[in-house]
């Protein structure tokens, strides 16, 4: 592999990282940055990759203007058995970025230009800067500034952080002049953030049978009740024939999930608009306001290109493994359903997701709700009672305790299966489960083909 606009190779991490990133964030696509491997694509790996990610974490976060987080990843690989380091960098939405050290001149900004960082002209610098995002969710002054934060403080707790007094500045909740923006206002306790879930009973919006609202506190919980309440609606169709059993949801839900979070955090929020769901008989639309940021293509937007449209909430949600990395979200969705389940127009980005058809032979659903029944009764009395256990654990966060019943339920489950069930990625199963050991609630019994036992004597 060599070196192309979008990626760079780094054999060592050096003082020019920042350079290269810049060059990125003011690129229409972005790009990566691979460290441990050289010019020539070699691999050599790092002595100490974990500490080379917090560096770069602080160097970002401390030496680029405007702020870049929630503009790019650190991810660690193993290539040829050696530790490298990738750093996704997306388009940043606030060009012209630069050096803090040098400000928005010739010597601060860069932009990528083949297969190199060059500096920016100043003509381009001007040009970039007058059209720079004002009418942005972090510039816009929040409503009322009689806001807290209890809610957010607790999902960044359950995922193993602990947000200081300085939390609102660290988190960019405010504007420059220090007041709480509309980004602080969407995280907040409360707000008048309605999303609402509609159901009707054929293929037309003609006939409502159901509507549920969720919001009007934090944006990350009215998140999550809109994932459980779809996950309930993706309930399981069972098709039995003769040899087996057979089945399937009504749509996928890894996709649906993705789906959902996209919705929330790419949503334009500025006009109030906010995402809506609507389930069909023969389908689920999920609609968010804004269409595709300015500068991508469709092309661009399906190859996974990352233009983050509201940084702060992107960088919250990866903060709680709500999304797994940039750029990842779209591919994800693209596994199951094809390009013409996205509908663009100037203002929305709709996904339609059609329902999968099933059927049950006749005769086979009656012994099915029957021996789901009997099983259901004994299953049902031992699961609850391992799970109250589990849920009752203080020692392990809400994401251990879910990845615990995980494995209660099939001591032989995969990694894979786990991060399937949950949405998350492989590697981030594998931090948990490595911290639900370390705190001696779990051992592995055998190798590839072993189990895992639990031990909740710990409790």
């Amino acid at each position: 592999m060599t070196e192309t606009n979008r990626i760079e190779y780094k054999r060592e991490l050096s003082d020019g990282l920042e350079k290269e990133v810049i060059a990125f964030l003011n690129y229409r696509e972005g790009g990566i940055i691979y460290i441990g491997i050289d010019k020539e694509g070699n691999t050599y790996g790092l002595a100490d990759a974990d500490g080379d990610q917090l560096k770069i974490k602080d160097r970002l976060k401390n030496n680029i203007r405007p702020s870049a987080l929630g503009l790019f990843d650190i991810v660690s690989e193993e290539r040829d058995g050696k530790n490298i380091l990738k750093v996704i960098v997306a388009s940043g939405p606030e060009k012209p970025y630069h050096l803090k050290k040098y400000g928005m001149s010739e010597k601060g900004c860069f932009i990528r230009l083949g297969s190199a960082a060059e500096p920016m002209p100043q003509k381009m610098i001007d040009e970039l800067f007058a059209k720079r995002t004002r009418n942005s969710i972090s510039k816009i002054k929040a409503g009322r500034q009689d806001l807290s934060f209890s809610q957010l403080k607790i999902y960044y707790e359950e995922s193993g952080h602990t947000l200081g007094k300085a939390f609102a500045k660290n988190l960019e909740l405010l504007t420059e002049n220090g007041a709480f923006n509309y980004a602080g206002y969407l995280l907040a306790d409360k707000n008048n953030t309605s999303i609402k879930v509609a159901k009707y009973s054929g293929k037309t919006r003609t006939d409502l049978i159901e509507s549920n609202e969720y919001g009007h506190e934090c944006l990350v919980k009215a998140t999550k009740q809109v994932i459980d309440k779809i996950a309930v609606e993706n309930r399981t169709n069972t098709k039995i024939t003769a040899k087996e059993r057979q089945q399937a949801s009504l749509w996928n839900p890894i996709a649906l999930r993705e789906a959902i979070i996209n919705a929330f955090v790419h949503n334009d929020y500025t006009n109030e608009i906010t995402p809506k769901f609507e389930i069909f008989a023969d389908r689920i639309e999920i609609t968010s306001a804004g269409g595709l940021p300015e500068g991508l293509s469709k092309q661009e937007f399906f190859e996974g290109f990352s233009v983050p449209r509201n940084k702060e909430l992107m960088r919250i949600f990866k903060d709680l493994e709500l999304v797994e990395q940039l750029g990842s979200g779209i591919p994800r969705i693209l596994e199951h359903y094809g390009k013409e389940s996205f509908g663009f127009s100037d203002n929305f980005l709709r996904m339609t997701f059609n329902a999968k058809e099933t059927a049950v032979e006749e005769g086979g659903q009656i012994g099915g709700q029957i021996g789901g029944l009997m099983g259901g009764q004994k299953g049902g009395v031992i699961g609850g009672v391992i799970g109250g256990v589990i849920d009752a654990t203080e020692a392990l966060t809400k994401r251990q305790k879910e990845v615990l019943k995980l494995i209660a339920a099939n001591p032989s489950i995969t990694y894979n299966e786990i991060a399937e069930a949950l949405g998350i990625n492989e590697s981030a199963v594998g931090k948990h489960i490595t911290a639900i050991k370390n705190k001696g609630f779990l051992t592995r019994q055998g190798d590839t083909r072993g189990y895992w036992e639990i031990n909740l004597d710990k409790n």
